[in-house]
């Protein structure tokens, strides 16, 4: 029997906190897991995961990593004992051939960017999950044109979910904004959702943009978009919101499917979780 094809996704995933609280970001989460076929796996793009090189999680049981600071011990013990998938690993592998994706058995797992969000999108935690790496030495072409590669995994029934911020200046945190933006930041993701709603496979010329600098002062948590967009330009079609909203003055919280995806309309609710008391730990030591 051939698996569903699955429409592939880009979530904002904001504080760590999010895999705790109920709001309407992490409530869009869940309707988009109950929106979806069930998937023979999972794979993750993470801004979490940033080294020198693209390697995919290859273990049959990923261990689960808790990488951040400074937030309750309640978020230390969550636990997301998903499995993972060596032979849909090798799979990855060979699908985005000539492209390199090396195999780790021992290295990595799954870090909070991936099981913050699929502690709302599957909170079962019972589907093979893996995690893909972001090279931190490749530009945005480079991540845009192995998001493309990736596509054909849809039609095997793989949920390909991409996991970052479109804004994301931990610097520049404002915790009396704690569900608006600095101009410059609702500017940008303005911009991206046009780029991202009409031709996502201009993506990269965002770079350009005159309120990149702060809204992407580091690289690795825009990354995960670029592998959005590339599906989307193998697809030959743009992506949609399904939600949207900021957070601290210099957060996104704004989320992208492919157009396949049945969504439920976005409604009110509470804000984004927030960060640690920026008094005990700056929000830049968070490593959110």
């Amino acid at each position: 029997m051939t698996a569903a094809t699955i429409p592939a996704a880009f979530i904002g995933h904001g504080s760590p906190m999010n895999t705790l609280e109920s709001n309407r970001y992490t409530a869009a989460w869940r309707a988009l897991g109950r929106s979806l076929p069930r998937p023979r796996a999972i794979l993750c793009i993470s801004a979490h995961w940033l080294i020198n090189g693209t390697a995919i999680t290859a273990m049959p049981r990923p261990r689960v990593i808790h990488d951040f600071y400074g937030f309750p011990r309640q978020l230390f013990e969550f636990d997301y004992p998903a499995p993972g998938a060596p032979d849909v690993a090798e799979e990855v592998a060979e699908v985005v051939k000539p492209a390199f994706v090396g195999l780790d058995h021992d290295s990595w797992g799954l870090d909070h960017g991936t099981w913050s969000v699929l502690a709302h999108v599957f909170p079962k935690a019972d589907i093979p999950v893996l995690q893909l790496s972001l090279h931190g030495g490749q530009d945005f072409d480079y991540h845009l044109d192995l998001g493309s590669r990736l596509a054909p995994l849809m039609r095997r029934g793989v949920f390909i979910v991409a996991s970052g911020n479109v804004v994301h200046n931990l610097r520049r945190i404002d915790f009396r904004r704690p569900e608006l933006a600095y101009d410059w930041g609702e500017r940008f993701d303005a911009e991206v959702k046009r780029i991202m709603t009409t031709e996502p496979q201009r993506l990269p010329e965002v770079a350009k943009h005159p309120d990149f600098a702060p809204s992407v002062p580091t690289p690795e948590h825009f990354l995960p978009l670029l592998y959005l967009a590339g599906i989307c330009q193998a697809a030959g079609e743009p992506a949609k919101t399904f939600v949207e909203g900021r957070t601290m003055g210099s957060i996104s919280m704004t989320s992208y499917v492919t157009q396949d995806a049945v969504t439920a309309r976005e409604t009110g609710g509470e804000g984004a979780a927030s960060l640690p008391d920026p008094a005990a730990v700056p929000p830049e030591d968070t490593n959110t």
